[in-house]
């Protein structure tokens, strides 16, 4: 066998690999990705090997249902689709000091009660991690920790032990003898999250891989490694606030419009049962600019409360700024409500944000921007019962959105009296009792109604 040395330079956002250094990447397009790595070449003789491959129908597949374990953790098991399925690959990605080991320990602390759980840490020493132990509890004996980088010795000790969960914390941190190039690299990152799903795949032991996240917010290494891994868990929030949300961006074993919502507290991570309430704390009274709306999670409601600050400016361009929501999109529903209302709004500062930190992409919100705007700008106080949702078009009509029922519904429980929402969804709702529910069919309705 001979080998040998070669420079290559692989992308550091998608992995394609190139012989010579780029300023673009022909793959994905992005600009400065390439870094230089040294791989190693074998030359061996191509020996072909024969074995036996079963091609079946589609009818004689037996696709029974995933028995799923929980985790402990609603909020979790709620993002997983409903718990964990044995084998499955998962990748949990968050800004540094976000919470991704703490939730992650806590899961072993919760199931290593009845499971045999294996903690991997190639970042902390186990002091350290008996420290952030102590402060959560009592942990079974069947949780093992090891603090190893080398690949080889990690997937000898799982195949050994066949434990039932396993956490690596983290992917960037681990190095395969094999491969030439640093940890952390696009090879060592590749070919160790390839090592970590054949385990998952052929023992049937979930994986659980903590992956480090770029200055952009996406998990740092190849894009490759997203596809490999069944589950892709992303750790969002402000790490100097409380409350943390995780969101999955992939799932093949359920859905991925779901979120938990968690608070940081000293003895780690709490969910978080009621996040509307949570994120309604501390609203201010009979203050203009104040509105609460209502966006979908998933199946569940989220009871958010946007203020808008209107004033005049004092130069030739105003300023906007938008905070927890879309820019461009404020931008727009200005412009609606100057072209069909009447607004001059066109010489004022505007600044929208959505308290609490949290972010909301949702068009159910644009009424809610709309209204809080003008409150505003007319410094009208809303009634602080009231709750609006629904989409504004360019025309200025009120569009309807997904699953009003359950927007009302949530609205009753958490003590609103008054609900505007679009009119052709009015015939959703009418069982709904308890509460007020108005339709508007355009701003200039819901304007009247401030």
């Amino acid at each position: 066998m001979a080998k040998g040395k070669k420079t290559v330079y692989f992308c550091q956002n998608c992995g394609h690999e190139e012989t010579k250094w780029l300023g673009q990447c022909p793959a994905c397009k992005e600009w400065n990705t390439f870094a230089e790595e040294k791989v190693t070449t074998a030359k061996t003789a191509a020996v072909r090997q024969q074995r036996e491959v079963r091609v079946l129908s589609l009818s004689e597949v037996s696709a029974d249902d995933h028995s799923r374990t929980k985790t402990g953790l609603d909020e979790l098991d709620r993002v997983l689709g409903g718990g964990i399925v044995p084998g499955s690959l998962i990748l949990v990605g968050g800004d540094p000091g976000i919470g991704k080991s703490t939730l992650l320990l806590q899961v072993c602390q919760r199931l290593s009660g009845e499971k045999q759980v294996l903690y991997v840490s190639g970042e902390e020493s186990l002091a350290q991690i008996k420290l952030r132990a102590n402060r959560m509890g009592t942990f079974s004996d069947n949780l093992k920790l090891l603090c190893e980088t080398n690949l080889d010795t990690i997937r000898n000790i799982i195949e050994n032990r066949r434990p039932n969960l396993v956490v690596i914390d983290s992917i960037q941190t681990m190095y395969n003898e094999e491969v030439a190039s640093a940890p952390g690299s696009v090879s060592q990152v590749r070919e160790s999250t390839n090592v970590f799903m054949q385990l998952a795949k052929g023992l049937g032991v979930t994986i659980f891989i903590v992956g480090h996240v770029t200055k952009e917010g996406t998990v740092a290494g190849p894009r490759v490694l997203e596809h490999m891994v069944d589950t892709v868990l992303y750790f969002e929030g402000d790490r100097h606030a409380s409350y943390r949300i995780l969101r999955g961006v992939k799932n093949r074993f359920g859905s991925t419009n779901e979120i938990g919502v968690f608070e940081m507290r000293q003895n780690g991570l709490t969910e978080v049962e009621n996040p509307s309430e949570y994120m309604l704390s501390g609203r201010p009274e009979n203050a203009s600019g104040s509105v609460v709306a209502c966006s979908m999670e998933g199946t569940r409601p989220l009871l958010i409360e946007i203020q808008a600050l209107v004033c005049q400016s004092n130069f030739g361009m105003p300023r906007r700024t938008a905070t927890g929501t879309d820019y461009n999109r404020v931008n727009l529903l200005m412009a609606v409500l100057e072209k069909r209302i009447g607004l001059h709004m066109s010489n004022c500062d505007a600044y929208v944000n959505i308290a609490g930190g949290i972010r909301m992409s949702e068009p159910a919100i644009d009424l809610g921007i709309v209204m809080a705007l003008v409150s505003s700008y007319k410094n009208r106080p809303i009634d602080e019962k009231m709750l609006v949702f629904g989409e504004v078009g360019l025309s200025g009509e009120v569009r309807a959105v997904n699953m009003p029922e359950q927007r009302v519904a949530e609205a009753g429980k958490l003590g609103f009296e008054t609900c505007i929402i679009p009119a052709v969804s009015l015939h959703m709702v009418k069982d709904i009792t308890g509460i007020k529910v108005i339709g508007v069919k355009n701003v200039s309705d819901a304007m009247n109604l401030i």
